[in-house]
């Protein structure tokens, strides 16, 4: 098979492209994974800013609607719940933030990527957690660690760096004690132009790893399908430019078996059509030749 022209050029073009598609497919799957996972960092960060601002006004129209002052709002005094450990406590705020913010947290759950998304006090306290992280006590340690998460101070590093952050939003990576790893993006929350603490938006690595891996799957299906038609298409046209070739190959075979009749032509100026116009020439040198001959004897 590689005897023949066609069959090296067409294999040789392939290899080109081949490494071509190869770069251009891992340097297009490079880019939109990074693009792809700066689209969710960003959504996260619109997100933590959207429940920073809520929260600081649920908070406000609680101290102007006489729920409780500025200064039970930014209650510190932590009153232990006994029982609990790690230990959960109360604060003069907490019981109505369970009721007035616990569906605007929900609500932020429905994006598929979110973990957690909750209000922190400056020193990390956290009120208020998601529904999914009330559920009720079992006893057993490491279940309700994760099962019922409210009422906890997280002041570990990333969640005390998260709760005094005064910049408009903060990215971290956060290795969760229940042995989850996520990024963390916070906004603070302001009430009454005083820093209250920080809205936490947990963003799940593995289902944006997910995302990113369909993502390569389907752009690597992609360029494999191009990369198909591509090597078919150069067979077919290089196998079918050369065809004249092999036409001329046997007519010049004939030549040289004094077959010297049969006029050659070919369409066009390129080198081929040159060829023909050799092999005419030399038809036609032949033939006279061969005539003379015939005459002499």
């Amino acid at each position: 098979m590689f005897n023949r022209v066609g069959t090296r050029v067409a294999v040789l073009v392939n290899l080109v492209i081949f490494v071509v598609m190869a770069a251009g497919s891992f340097y297009v799957i490079t880019q939109q994974s990074q693009s792809l996972e700066d689209q969710l960092l960003e959504r996260g960060r619109i997100e933590a800013l959207v429940g920073a601002r809520m929260v600081g006004r649920v908070l406000e129209e609680a101290i102007d609607n006489g729920v409780f002052t500025v200064r039970e709002a930014f209650d510190t005094n932590y009153v232990p719940i006994p029982g609990f450990d790690p230990p959960k406590y109360h604060t003069v705020y907490d019981s109505y933030m369970d009721k007035a913010i616990l569906a605007l947290e929900d609500e932020f759950l429905k994006d598929e990527s979110v973990v957690f998304a909750v209000a922190v006090d400056i020193n990390g306290y956290l009120p208020t957690h998601n529904t999914r992280y009330q559920q009720p006590i079992t006893g057993d340690k490491k279940k309700d660690l994760v099962g019922n998460r409210t009422k906890r101070i997280f002041n570990d590093p990333v969640g005390i760096k998260a709760a005094k952050n005064t910049r408009e939003t903060l990215l971290q990576v956060y290795h969760r004690d229940t042995g989850e790893t996520m990024w963390d993006i916070s906004a603070p929350i302001y009430v009454k132009g005083k820093h209250w603490g920080a809205f936490r938006i947990g963003f799940s690595l593995n289902k944006t790893r997910m995302a990113q891996a369909r993502l390569k799957a389907t752009l690597l299906m992609i360029m494999a399908g191009i990369l198909a038609v591509s090597i078919i298409a150069v067979f077919v046209v290089v196998n079918g430019t050369m065809k004249p070739l092999t036409r001329f190959t046997r007519i010049a075979s004939q030549l040289a078996d004094g077959k010297v009749d049969q006029k050659i032509e070919a369409k066009g100026k390129d080198e081929i059509a040159q060829l023909a116009d050799v092999l005419e020439r030399l038809r036609i040198s032949l033939k006279m030749a061969m005539d003379r001959l015939s005459r002499k004897s």
